[in-house]
């Protein structure tokens, strides 16, 4: 290896991208693979939906515990350790969650899932920065958040369209054998990192970096946008399901599943929203993200079963545009502790994930679809606008 890093000229080069982005597959997979079977517990367990919903946002408090955590140790012991350790740590639960009648232990074990699923997040990004070139980085990172939302499409289909066919027990059991093969074959394939140095800094001094970001008005409107984008999003497709087996559409999961390939429009909605962005500039292309997610949303009001797929289709587009721009803006808005204000934007993003989980069942138990739509939908342009209102009056103090 060059001294500078992997280029694409290096085959460890794309062992390190295609490698840790088949792991990011899997990580997304096994984090929302539950998300289309919240109909079949309530059922089976004779539950609420809120409380079956906790199976979502359960995994995603272990999830943020464990960003946390093992982003810490991940500094101090290396990168690849602990991405070969989230994935064997997530493949187990799914090993064992099939063979309990209680929901609760469910629960219990998604939430340790969740933690072992951090594991690749925390770490993926910091051992590509490590390793990759730094001309290189901007095409590694594009390439694997593309992953990250193909691994979100899979996981949906997947245990949906297995839960109808056969169980939702099987669909778990696939999920972890393609979880135990692709761990064994990252042993052999990630290579070994050549360019990390422990941090010499001790949990007080990563402590006084997040700190730092919370005392700024501006990171702090953006990380609220990150909670706010994923509300909405998660929120429509946690209670899609339930929408759509109920009169007049009466679907089967397994049709309800091929919903989940809309997903694609966020395969390149990603890398699309970068390259508007260098030409229109980012807070304009954000916007554009922003109305289309809400206008997606709205759209699923309407009766007709094709305006609600174009609708999720447009929702993929605007919220994968929204989301790879705003994270982008975290490295503009923060001065100093780049990593950590990352890492900060990465908590509020699945804080997000929970509350579109969990919090927003009582307003679908309430009001139903047109309520919990109503809402996800005004939510999203509201904030975008306090935040573009917030940076005009800030110019024209500068002023």
């Amino acid at each position: 290896m060059q001294q500078e890093g992997y280029t694409p000229k290096d085959i460890q080069f794309w062992k390190i991208v295609f490698g840790l982005g088949m792991a990011s597959v899997f990580i997304f997979a096994a984090m929302y693979s539950m998300q289309p079977l919240l109909p079949l517990f309530t059922k089976q367990f004779g539950i609420s939906v809120s409380y079956a919903s906790t199976a979502m946002s359960i995994t995603t408090i272990g999830l943020i515990v464990g960003l946390v955590v093992l982003g810490f140790f991940s500094d101090r012991n290396g990168r690849r350790l602990y991405i070969q350790l989230s994935l064997i740590g997530s493949v187990i639960p799914f090993f064992i969650i099939p063979l309990t009648d209680s929901f609760f232990v469910i629960i219990l074990f998604r939430f340790l899932q969740g933690f072992a699923l951090a594991g690749v997040p925390a770490a993926a990004l910091a051992y590509m920065s490590e390793e990759i070139h730094v001309r290189y980085i901007s095409i590694a990172t594009a390439t694997y958040i593309s992953f990250n939302s193909l691994g979100g499409m899979i996981g949906r289909f997947l245990t949906g369209f297995v839960a109808e066919q056969y169980t939702w027990q099987t669909s778990l059991y696939i999920l972890a054998i393609f979880g135990a093969v692709l761990w064994g074959i990252l042993l052999f394939v990630l290579p070994k990192s050549k360019k990390f140095v422990p941090s010499a800094n001790g949990m007080k001094k990563d402590i006084e970096g997040f700190m730092f970001h919370l005392k700024n008005p501006s990171l702090l409107l953006v990380f609220g946008l990150g909670v706010v984008l994923q509300l909405a999003f998660t929120g429509v497709w946690t209670f899609l399901p339930f929408h759509l087996m109920e009169p007049p559409y009466s679907l089967s999961l397994d049709t309800i599943s091929y919903m989940y390939l809309a997903y694609g429009f966020g395969v390149v909605g990603a890398p699309l929203a970068g390259w508007l962005a260098g030409k229109y500039g980012l807070r304009n292309v954000r916007l554009v993200g922003v109305i289309l997610l809400s206008t997606g949303i709205a759209m699923t009001l309407f009766a007709p079963l094709e305006l609600i797929v174009i609708g999720l289709c447009i929702i993929c587009l605007g919220f994968f545009t929204a989301h790879s721009l705003t994270a982008a803006s975290v490295s503009k808005e923060a001065t100093h502790h780049k990593g950590s204000a990352s890492s900060l934007y990465l908590v509020s993003y699945y804080i997000g994930v929970a509350m579109g989980s969990t919090l927003l069942s009582p307003l679908f138990e309430a009001g139903g679809w047109s309520v919990l739509i109503a809402f996800t939908a005004i939510l999203p342009v509201v904030y975008v606008s306090i935040i573009r209102f917030n940076k005009r009056k800030k110019a024209h103090g500068v002023r």
